[in-house]
């Protein structure tokens, strides 16, 4: 006879959907910037027999060309910025893997151009480039999706499917971040005017779209923000030519209120005197769940989750065993999934209109913490 933590469990199993490649036609892809990101595209559009790169951009001369040569994709037409390449060619989508600092213009200028695109996470910096990027969007009737790979990892489809099952019942406090011990990156992910913004950008906006998905993304109302830059900046964990240039955060805490009464606390770390500062915790009137974290936090989950629950008045803890991702890669499903989007005339898989509020708590961490206070989360109607 089948326990009630059996039974708890069997209601959220189901088996992983495949994705298949449905179209026919060859879709005119483009690549804008050619760093180290764009490897994972180029490697997953090679795959897809229905996909051709045709055209790729990057500001630094002999960049582009000698990239593509690298991974043996011939006849790539190469261009010396994006409004180059999207003047001269004619195409379906593109992938915008340049620095944050330049997400936003990227992708504003071929949604202009009537191209759908799929953008690398973080969405961009401020929250007005948020804005502006989906009034850009609607104008043009195409599909802009964001980056997050980690939607497609059958673990956090997990967490999605335990809260709206309705066994925590409301919900009404939040724990999650995560980070690294030692972990700050180099290239452009260190200075103010390419990234904007540092571990919040970079592995932030993973952590916060973990728990809001899974919640339905509720907008966000209020934030009190705090930024720090310690070891970034220090000669004893930096490179001297590394600190010198350091102009972001390195750790980031914020405590947000989201509409429905829920509580956010959350913080996120590229280096810090600990392994990680905690597993997320969805806390519900009924029932909690503890997702453990990683030591380098990587979008999934570091081990089983357990459900913390109330059976016949004891308390009894059901274990949630770590599921094996099925199939092709998460980069490959993000990008076949976008590409099927388009095929479908469908929506985009991770909507801007949802990464929306995930970039207004960025921006918002950094404002509030500028000022030293709370501040208002205010997102005007587009």
């Amino acid at each position: 006879m089948a326990s009630k933590g059996d039974e708890v469990l069997n209601q959220f199993q189901k088996a992983a959907e495949e994705q298949t490649v449905q179209s026919t036609r060859k879709y005119k892809i483009g690549i804008i910037g050619t760093g180290w990101i764009a490897e994972a595209h180029v490697l997953c559009y090679k795959e897809m027999p229905d996909v051709e790169i045709v055209a790729a951009a990057d500001l630094i001369p002999g960049k582009a060309e000698a990239f593509f040569e690298k991974y043996e994709v011939p006849g790539v037409r190469c261009y010396p910025d994006h409004l180059a390449m999207l003047n001269a060619e004619d195409l379906d989508a593109v992938s915008v893997c340049t620095y944050n600092a330049t997400h936003a213009v990227c992708t504003i200028d071929a949604l202009n151009k009537g191209v759908n695109v799929l953008l690398e996470k973080p969405m961009c910096v401020t929250l007005d480039e948020a804005i502006a990027m989906i009034r850009a969007e609607k104008k043009s009737g195409k599909i802009l999706s964001i980056g997050f790979q980690p939607r497609f990892d059958a673990n956090m489809q997990m967490i999605k499917k335990i809260v709206e099952s309705g066994e925590l019942g409301e919900i009404y406090y939040i724990q999650t971040g995560g980070g690294r011990r030692r972990g700050i990156p180099n290239s452009t992910f260190i200075e103010k005017s390419t990234a904007g913004i540092g571990a919040l950008g970079d592995i932030g906006c993973y952590s916060l779209d973990m728990v809001l998905n899974a919640i339905g993304y509720p907008k966000p109302l209020t934030v009190s923000g705090y930024i720090s830059d310690f070891f970034g900046k220090s000669l004893t964990y930096s490179l001297p030519e590394n600190a010198c240039r350091f102009s972001v955060d390195d750790f980031a805490a914020a405590f947000i209120r989201l509409e429905g009464g829920i509580i956010l606390d959350f913080r996120i770390a590229w280096a810090m005197h600990i392994n990680t500062p905690g597993d997320t915790i969805i806390l519900g009137k009924k029932a909690g769940l503890r997702i453990p974290s990683t030591d380098c936090w990587n979008g999934s989950v570091g081990g089983p989750m357990i459900l913390y629950h109330d059976v016949a008045g004891k308390q009894v803890e059901t274990i949630i065993p770590i599921i094996e991702n099925k199939g092709p890669g998460l980069f490959h499903k993000k990008i076949r999934s976008f590409l099927d989007a388009i095929g479908n005339k469908g929506t985009a898989p991770v909507p801007s209109s949802q990464i929306l509020y995930n970039q207004a708590i960025l921006d918002g961490i950094g404002r509030s913490a500028a000022l030293g206070r709370e501040i208002e989360i205010i997102i005007p109607e587009i």
